[in-house]
């Protein structure tokens, strides 16, 4: 698929070219300890980072700290969605950059730029992140893709991120910084993909359809009433 090229702004944005999605640890056991955000919405999230990364080609990385343990198997909708996401097992290190497979993984796709969600939000992600980004990669961690088990303790979380220069963003910000214009003719499946994180534009989606449906009626009625010359 060949991307838009942009022009002028979008210089401080992510190049959806040199980035890839590192999904961290999303696994059944740890999304019962999670309190700072649904596990209804986080699912959601995490399901919309994989399509708008499948959908734009963003390489997929997914990795479970010893997945048959009581933390659980990762998330199935990830495999689903993105079949050829690599997964990286990792020998029990939970720090995912301890595992040498995982960062060799994440090297070989030859991206700078690393979007990371997970759960923890404060281990998880956090660890991994701060190893990249002293590795000399640009790191976004998506908070609303990613769960701690207090609300405190991801207000912490947040305050370490800005402080080590790792920058915190949410799901809807990656698909938007993602895909940047609507001119692609991806575009019914990236305002599809819209509706997973922001269940409400739906609602605008319809009401635009029906609008145009409306009007176009309307115009048919009208050139059925114009006298016949």
């Amino acid at each position: 698929m060949t991307h838009i090229l942009h022009s002028g702004g979008g210089q401080a944005l992510m190049n959806v070219d040199d980035t890839a999605l590192l999904l961290l640890d999303h696994q059944s056991g740890l999304f019962q300890t999670v309190k700072d955000i649904t596990v209804a919405e986080l699912r959601a999230n995490v399901m919309a980072l994989t399509r708008i990364a499948n959908l734009l080609n963003v390489p997929i990385i997914t990795t479970a700290s010893v997945p048959d343990g009581p933390n659980g198997p990762i998330m199935p909708e990830i495999a689903k969605l993105a079949p050829q996401a690599i997964y990286a097992p990792r020998q029990g290190e939970v720090n995912a950059w301890d595992n040498d497979l995982f960062v060799k993984a994440v090297r070989q796709t030859g991206k700078k730029t690393l979007i990371m969600a997970g759960v923890w939000t404060s281990v998880c992600v956090m660890f991994p992140a701060l190893d990249a980004k002293a590795a000399g990669f640009n790191v976004y961690a998506v908070m609303d893709a990613s769960g701690d088990p207090t609300v405190m303790t991801s207000q912490t979380t947040l305050a370490r991120f800005v402080q080590s220069g790792i920058v915190p963003t949410s799901t809807n910000a990656v698909i938007s910084e993602l895909h940047r214009t609507w001119r692609r003719p991806e575009a019914a499946d990236i305002a599809d993909i819209y509706t997973v994180a922001t269940p409400n534009y739906r609602a605008v989606m319809e009401s635009y359809d029906r609008a145009k449906s409306v009007g176009a009626a309307q115009k048919e009625a009208a050139k059925q009433l114009e006298p016949q010359l």
